[in-house]
């Protein structure tokens, strides 16, 4: 099982931007066009781009899709695209323009039976997005905070098919404080599905620790600020999936 690193475009106002522990009055922006940020992760040899439509995440509907689209299709990288995805129509427009990777998020807590339903029909082609504050799902551009675990809700859609999730500590995101590993591990062992680590990833040595548990299925870890911010270059993380 091979582990993958994510290089992360998270997009707001058109934007490639960096928010600290996803709070909206904590951005930074790192970028004018999404798509020459992502053009200079393929050309480093990324062989997947992680998109968030953080506008969309806020406002419950797609508000980047042109950014991501044009990545799909002009780009040799898979894609997958979370943040505004709340109906079928919403999944099946980003897949039928060539996305490789739905990711599903507030609509899993807002309506279990249609997530359901899309895992069935598209299978591998949905992650579900568990973005947790303190160990509880957090929705709506993690404005708010269900009342459901993190564990709870991947056992139950694992049972329906849900074969990858991506888990974010919010505490850990942006802070380049390290990732919360014994909740992702955890998180792998009880769904007993594939896990994308994603928060905090401050150096190489993150990557490393969290590639030991590749046997427990935590198969690749999204990386955003520290490589904006210079921790390590895109190739350096890049050697790490060796």
């Amino acid at each position: 099982m091979s582990f993958t690193v994510y290089p992360a475009i998270d997009m707001r106002n058109g934007k490639c931007v960096r928010l600290e522990q996803g709070d909206f009055d904590r951005e930074t922006v790192y970028g004018e066009n999404p798509f020459e940020v992502a053009k200079s992760f393929a050309k480093a040899g990324a062989s997947w781009i992680h998109m968030v439509d953080l506008d969309g995440a806020k406002e419950g509907s797609r508000q980047n899709a042109e950014h991501v689209i044009r990545v799909a299709k002009e780009l040799s990288c898979s894609v997958q695209i979370g943040g505004g995805i709340r109906t079928e129509a919403d999944v099946r427009f980003y897949l039928d323009q060539g996305v490789d990777r739905v990711i599903i998020g507030s609509l899993a807590i807002r309506d279990l039976k249609l997530t359901k339903e899309l895992l069935a029909k598209h299978k591998d082609k949905i992650a579900i997005g568990l973005d947790a504050r303190d160990g509880y799902v957090a929705t709506d551009g993690w404005l708010e905070r269900s009342e459901v675990t993190a564990v709870s809700l991947g056992k139950e859609l694992a049972d329906a098919g849900a074969s990858t999730f991506i888990y974010t500590d919010i505490a850990k995101d942006g802070m380049l404080s390290g990732p919360n590993t014994k909740e992702i591990v955890r998180l792998a062992e009880e769904t007993n599905t594939n896990v994308i680590a994603s928060g905090g990833i401050k150096g190489l040595e993150d990557l490393r620790e969290l590639k030991k548990y590749q046997s427990s299925q935590v198969v690749g870890s999204i990386v955003g600020k520290a490589l904006y911010t210079n921790q390590f270059s895109l190739e350096e993380a890049l050697k790490e999936e060796e």
